[in-house]
C-alpha cells in the first residue's frame, strides 16, 4: 500500500480511503470486507451521521480489535444544526455509534458556502470545536464541499481548517473546486480527500463503446476504474481518494492500483488517452447527477437519482433501453417515483451539491422518458409481472 503523509501532523495515510456511505445489507460480509481492508493497508473510513447504519456497523467491527490500527473520518451535519445543543447531541450520537471516544478526521458535512459557516459560528460552533479538541475528541478539523471555486477559496481562508474534502475526477477537473481548488487548498497546507472519483459509477459501467474501446486498445490493458483512480493519484496535491467499496473483487483491485501508482508518473501518452474519453463522455452525459441522495425524499415522492440516470442512460442504452428501465425503476411499486410527479416546489435544488436545475431537468426527463408509450407500456410491463 503507498501511504501519503498529512503535512500538518505527519499521519500517514493510505492512498485508498474507504468510503462507507453504502454498505452491502450483509453485514457478516460487510466485516469481512473491512476487515481485509484494514490487513492489507488501508487505515482510513470515511463515513457520516446521517450515511443509514454506516456508523453502527463500522463501530461494531472496528471494535473487535481494529481501532487503533485505523483513521475514522465522520461529519456534522451542518444544515441539521438549529442550536448550540444539536452540536454534542449528534457527536455523542456518533461516538457511541462509532463505539470510540474520539474522531480523527472530523468534518462540517457539505458546507456550501461562507454564510453557512458564520451561521455556525454564531452558534459558537468555533467553541465547541476548541473544546472537543482540549479534550481529544476531535484530532482534525476540517469540511467536505461541493460547489464553485470561488465560494471554496472562501471556505478555506475563513477558518484554520486541518483538511479538506472535495468531489475530483477526470471529467470534473474543471468543475467544483477543481483542480485549482485542489492546488490552492495544497498550497495552504490542507490535506485534500477525494470523494466521487468514478462520479457515482458513471466512469465505470454503461461506457459509450467508444470509450471502453479506448481504454482496451491503450498500450496497457486497464478497467476503467483503475485508470479513474491512477488519473487522480497521479496529483501530488491529493492525499486520500475514497471509493464505496462493496464487494471484495472491488476492494482487492483498488487496494493493488494504490499500491502500485505514484505520483507525476502519468505520461503524454496517459494525459491524451483521458483527453478523447472526456470529449465522448462530455457528449454523452446530460445531468451531472452522482447520486449522492441528498435531494430525496421528495415531497411528491420522485426518485430524482433514478430519473437522472434513466435520463442518461439513453444515449449509453438507447432510448428503448433506458424507457424500460426507466419504468422499472420508478413506475412499477405501489407508490410510483416517476419525473412527472415534479410540482417544482424548489425543495431538492437547495440540498443538490452539483447545483443542478432539478426541476428543469425533471420536464426533460419526462418528455424525453414518459412520452405516448410510456403509459401502455407501463401497463403491460405491469400485467405481465402481475402487480
Amino acid at each position: 500500500m503507498n501511504y501519503r503523509v498529512n503535512p500538518k501532523n505527519n499521519d500517514k495515510l493510505s492512498a485508498i480511503g474507504f468510503g462507507c456511505m453504502r454498505f452491502a445489507k450483509d453485514e457478516q460480509e460487510v466485516e469481512k470486507e473491512i476487515i481485509y481492508a484494514i490487513e492489507n493497508g488501508v487505515n482510513y473510513f470515511d463515513t457520516a451521521y446521517v450515511y443509514p447504519n454506516s456508523e453502527v456497523v463500522l463501530g461494531r467491527v472496528l471494535a473487535k480489535g481494529y481501532r487503533d490500527r485505523v483513521k475514522i473520518a465522520t461529519k456534522l451535519p451542518s444544515y441539521m444544526i438549529k442550536k448550540y445543543e444539536d452540536l454534542d447531541r449528534i457527536f455523542d450520537a456518533e461516538l457511541e455509534r462509532l463505539q470510540t471516544d474520539y474522531i480523527d478526521y472530523y468534518l462540517m458535512h457539505m458546507l456550501t458556502d461562507v454564510n453557512t459557516w458564520k451561521r455556525l459560528v454564531e452558534m459558537g460552533i468555533i467553541e465547541w470545536i476548541e473544546d472537543k479538541k482540549a479534550k481529544g475528541q476531535i484530532i482534525n478539523i476540517g469540511f467536505s464541499y461541493h460547489g464553485g471555486r470561488e465560494e471554496f477559496i472562501k471556505i478555506v481562508d475563513v477558518y484554520d481548517w486541518e483538511f479538506c474534502m472535495i468531489q475530483y475526477n477526470y471529467l470534473d477537473e474543471h468543475n467544483q473546486a477543481g483542480r485549482s481548488g485542489l492546488e490552492y487548498a495544497s498550497a495552504k497546507g490542507l490535506p485534500v480527500m477525494i470523494m466521487e472519483p468514478l462520479r457515482g459509477g458513471k466512469l465505470v459501467t454503461n461506457l459509450p463503446k467508444k470509450v471502453y474501446d479506448i481504454w482496451n486498445n491503450a498500450y496497457v490493458k486497464r478497467s476503467p476504474a483503475d485508470w479513474a483512480f491512477r488519473w487522480i493519484w497521479n496529483h501530488p496535491e491529493v492525499t486520500v481518494v475514497l471509493s464505496g467499496m462493496n464487494s471484495m473483487e472491488m476492494i482487492e483491485e483498488n487496494i493493488r492500483v494504490a499500491s502500485e501508482m505514484e505520483v507525476n508518473s502519468f505520461t503524454q501518452v496517459d494525459f491524451d488517452l483521458f483527453e478523447k474519453v472526456r470529449q465522448i463522455l462530455n457528449e454523452t452525459i446530460k445531468v451531472p447527477c452522482t447520486a449522492c441522495n441528498y435531494c430525496i425524499p421528495c415531497p411528491k415522492g420522485v426518485d430524482i437519482p433514478t430519473c437522472f440516470s434513466c435520463y442518461n442512460d439513453t444515449k449509453i442504452e438507447g432510448k428503448r433501453g433506458a424507457i424500460m428501465k426507466y419504468i422499472m425503476q420508478t413506475s412499477l411499486k405501489s407508490q410510483p417515483h416517476n419525473a412527472s410527479l415534479c410540482v417544482k416546489c424548489g425543495k431538492c435544488e437547495k440540498h443538490c451539491p452539483q447545483k443542478i436545475k432539478i426541476s428543469e431537468e425533471l420536464t426533460h426527463v419526462t418528455k424525453k422518458l414518459e412520452g405516448f408509450y410510456y403509459k401502455p407500456l407501463r401497463l403491460i410491463i405491469k400485467k405481465f409481472m402481475r402487480l
